[in-house]
């Protein structure tokens, strides 16, 4: 048995579309969505990350504003650069790309958001809405891999999903939007005991843990919907490539696999911009068809 590659490239084509339709008919009635993204330092890999937003943001017509800051920016400065861009009507959804420079308070920086413009969906009222199962703005890669999920399953009620990892930013959250899918939901971590036999349980594997090739044959039932989230940078002697955390070989037993790249990466921007239309749509109701 080969698994079945998932195409997050062709996903997130399908709802960039969607997006644009979207964005094209709230344009039609007088509002232009419009992302603030936040660049502190000039790392490469977010300086990456930070050009492919832009660009498909504006290919699916929203406006997008690029504040690109200096490493040695004090947190006080980045704090008032938020505050101007949340009381921005013109703004509807804000991204500080992270990592973040050590002066600066992570935690406190994103607090600093407001909520209804956090198209990141880590403010702790869009993360009490995740857990209560209320509407608010999702976080964008776990949201992605629930799509990738659905195209492939269908119905997800009654499945038992293991998820690798208890990241704020994929793991927990992943394990919440699972859970309202109706499944059965494990969460597997660093002090859980024998964690490949706890992984052999599940229907949908989504691994999130950090650590490249984790997920080994071994912690993989036949036939499982696997989802590698991970996306690690590996020295090789013919250059660094991105891999994931799941070995190559579980391609032999899992019934679907997404790749890395190419699988739940493409997701993620295209869930970035889904959350900020959908921030336009909540502060301009009006803007929405009925």
């Amino acid at each position: 048995m080969s698994a079945r590659l998932i195409d997050g490239k062709a996903a997130a084509a399908r709802l960039l579309q969607e997006v644009a339709q979207d964005v094209a008919e709230v344009r039609a009635r007088g509002i232009q969505p419009a992302l603030a993204v936040i660049l502190v330092g000039s790392d490469p890999a977010s300086q990456v990350y930070v050009r492919n937003k832009l660009r498909r943001a504006a290919e699916v017509g929203i406006r997008s504003l690029s504040h690109e800051l200096p490493a040695d920016l004090e947190q006080i400065e980045l704090l008032a650069l938020i505050a101007a861009l949340n009381a921005n009507p013109e703004v509807h959804g804000i991204l500080v790309q992270l990592p973040l420079p050590p002066q600066i308070d992570e935690a406190a920086v994103l607090q600093a958001l407001r909520p209804d413009k956090d198209v990141d969906g880590f403010h702790r009222e869009n993360v009490g809405a995740l857990a209560l199962g209320q509407p608010g703005l999702v976080p964008c890669t776990p949201a992605g891999c629930l799509r990738l999920l659905q195209d492939q399953l269908g119905d997800l009620s009654g499945r038992h999903a293991v998820v690798v990892g208890r990241s704020n930013i994929v793991g927990k959250p992943m394990a919440a939007l699972l859970l309202q899918a109706h499944c059965t939901v494990t969460l597997v971590h660093s002090r859980s005991r024998d964690a490949a036999a706890l992984c052999r349980q599940a229907d949908i594997l989504v691994a999130a843990a950090g650590q490249p090739g984790l997920v080994t044959v071994d912690w993989v039932k036949p036939g499982a919907v696997v989802i590698d989230v991970g996306i690690n940078r590996v020295e090789h002697a013919a250059g660094a490539r991105l891999v994931g955390d799941v070995a190559p070989e579980v391609a032999a037993v899992a019934g679907a696999l997404t790749p890395v790249p190419g699988g739940v990466g493409p997701m993620t921007i295209a869930l970035l911009l889904h959350n900020t239309l959908s921030a336009a749509q909540r502060q301009h109701p009006h803007a929405v068809a009925t």
